[in-house]
């Protein structure tokens, strides 16, 4: 029952007659188009509204959908920076109180550093720990300072001999010092009859440079950069 009530509507489906649509197409009467067949009306109108359609987007809605894409990606960015800066003011207090820590970190630090009138009881300090462990100094020469950004350097060759015992405790008793000396380009080796040692060794110290020096080291730099841009024009 079932298939012959399928066939019964299948067959009376209408049938399409594509030829006489054609002719239709074929006669149209451009002058009067009110005469003309349903289809070919209905055909050519759904034509014009997609030429509209195709039309609007290439003169109007494809510039305004750019700018719209535009306008979004920097709503996305300005959400960004609101989020960051959101963060950045939850955690101010935080940030606050670690900058307020690496103050005074630096402000420990910088302790370290003599200035330029403790340079001299510095340098007797070290001499006066190579004396206190028995060391005989042979050489005890301050070398010329140099200046860093915000420090100086001051290199110290010395020559001292003693036992290796007593050198190994004056470097650690260098290394106690409040301020900041190191032990560079050591060299130790055995004196003739091996009953002692001699240790040949650059010592530096440093030192912070005052407000003045600071500026004088500014504008040194300033200068010398000024000297190092190349001379406009030129002649032979």
């Amino acid at each position: 029952m079932k298939a012959s009530s399928f066939g019964l509507k299948v067959a009376s489906l209408p049938k399409i007659d594509f030829q006489a649509i054609l002719e239709d197409f074929r006669h149209l009467n451009p002058n009067d188009p009110g005469t003309w067949p349903l289809i070919p009306k209905a055909v050519i109108l759904l034509g014009l509204f997609a030429g509209l359609l195709l039309a609007g987007w290439w003169f109007l809605w494809s510039e305004q959908f750019t700018l719209l894409e535009t306008r979004q990606r920097e709503e996305t960015a300005l959400k960004e920076q609101y989020l960051e800066k959101k963060r950045q003011a939850v955690n101010l207090e935080l940030y606050t109180q670690q900058l307020s820590e690496i103050d005074r970190s630096f402000g420990a630090l910088l302790k370290q550093l003599p200035n330029k009138s403790e340079i001299e009881a510095l340098l007797i300090e070290v001499n006066q720990a190579g004396l206190g462990r028995g060391l005989q100094f042979e050489l005890f020469r301050p070398g010329k300072e140099e200046i860093k950004d915000f420090y100086a350097e001051l290199p110290v060759t010395v020559k001292i001999n003693g036992s290796y015992h007593d050198i190994g405790t004056f470097a650690a008793d260098v290394a106690k010092l409040p301020r900041i000396v190191t032990l560079n380009g050591i060299s130790v080796v055995p004196l003739k009859d091996n009953s002692a040692m001699t240790l040949d060794a650059t010592i530096k110290t440093f030192r912070y440079l005052d407000e003045e020096e600071v500026a004088d080291q500014k504008a040194k730099e300033i200068a010398a950069a000024k000297n190092k841009k190349p001379a406009k024009g030129g002649g032979k």
